[in-house]
């Protein structure tokens, strides 16, 4: 009876959190460039039974009953990267990243500076800058260009190519916007405010100039999130349902060992 409480106890808990990854989800529904997480169920390993002390082997030649399921765990959540639609801003610091064709698990992301120093990657092209004219993000991480260096724009008055190169208002060469190559996107890891930190021991290199991939910025757009909306409301009212069918199971649970406390406790 207490495996059939923890195995109940284990499908809440598993459900709870798909709950809060589907929640945030949804709350992101309109950051740009945000990209929704999917929740990987994995069952807990079954344990194999077996009988002791009684004639069971004598009557089947074994003493193997069988195995016991023993509940599921939500064992990862993982950015889901397909690329969420443009919408038009009108804003010379909106850059949009469109991705062409990539092999395999690669995707393509904005270089940043964090607070630390370090290198991450955004998909989130809603740009700003500083008092000192570096282009930042909007939680004011620097942009990085090619060179891994910042972007002094200056002011808006700027252009950008689809390839990336910013142009002032005379024409001249600014600076190289830097697309990098994440080789594996399954090594990203999510950090808060759009960044992505890879943890992979591939190295990332850059999109610029390279053949090996295609893509194309656009000014004055904004990627918005990926998330379906419609269907993370689905998704979330199942596993609404899912928890309440557990929990009903983990109550009739608690209702039989409060009857063989009480009543047949009382008989003996």
């Amino acid at each position: 009876m207490l495996r059939g409480l923890y195995t109940a106890g284990a499908g809440m808990i598993a459900q709870q959190r798909r709950q809060e990854m589907l929640t945030n989800n949804m709350a992101n529904a309109n950051t740009p460039g945000f990209k929704a997480d999917q929740a990987s169920m994995r069952s807990f390993p079954n344990q194999l039974l077996k009988a002791m002390g009684t004639n069971h082997m004598q009557k089947f030649g074994t003493n193997r009953i069988g195995e016991l399921t023993t509940g599921v765990y939500l064992q990862e959540a993982t950015p889901n990267f397909i690329q969420g639609a443009l919408q038009e801003t009108f804003n010379t610091t909106d850059i949009a990243l469109l991705q062409g064709n990539v092999p395999g698990q690669v995707t393509l992301m904005y270089s940043v500076e964090n607070n630390e120093g370090e290198v991450r990657y955004t998909r989130n092209g809603n740009f700003t800058f500083d008092g000192q004219g570096f282009l930042t993000t909007s939680q004011g991480n620097y942009v990085l260009d090619a060179a891994g260096e910042r972007i002094q724009v200056g002011n808006e008055d700027f252009r950008v190519t689809r390839n990336g190169e910013i142009l002032d208002a005379d024409e001249q060469l600014i600076a190289q916007l830097n697309v990098a190559v994440i080789p594996d996107a399954g090594q990203l890891v999510k950090e808060g405010n759009g960044l992505f930190r890879y943890g992979g021991e591939e190295q990332v290199v850059t999109a610029v100039n390279n053949d090996g991939v295609t893509y194309q910025l656009q000014q004055g757009f904004i990627e918005q999130s990926n998330v379906d909306t419609a269907q993370t409301m689905t998704e979330m009212m199942t596993a609404l349902r899912t928890f309440e069918a557990n929990q009903r199971v983990l109550q009739a649970y608690d209702r039989s060992m409060e009857r063989a406390v009480n009543d047949i406790g009382r008989i003996g």
